[in-house]
């Protein structure tokens, strides 16, 4: 596992059991396979505030940036308890 999906997996670590989940969720399954634009969007998710991610998550709002848009609905589409 190389250091740069470390950080990133340290970043997933939200204090909150459901945003850890949801994030730790696409580092997993989906980021070794994901485009530069959309890993480079998942960086970005991470340095967002957690109310608003979580608002994103829950569709009361959007995400700006077109790439952590597409992660958002990734996560939001595809995860599954």
């Amino acid at each position: 596992m190389d250091a740069e999906f470390k950080r990133l997996r340290w970043r997933c670590r939200r204090g909150t059991r459901e945003l850890d989940q949801l994030l730790g969720w696409w580092l997993e399954t989906r980021y070794n396979a994901a485009s530069p634009e959309l890993r480079s969007g998942f960086a970005g998710l991470l340095e967002q505030q957690d109310p608003e991610l979580w608002d994103w998550l829950l569709g009361k709002g959007q995400a700006t940036e077109p790439n952590q848009a597409a992660v958002i609905d990734e996560i939001r589409t595809q995860h599954r308890v």
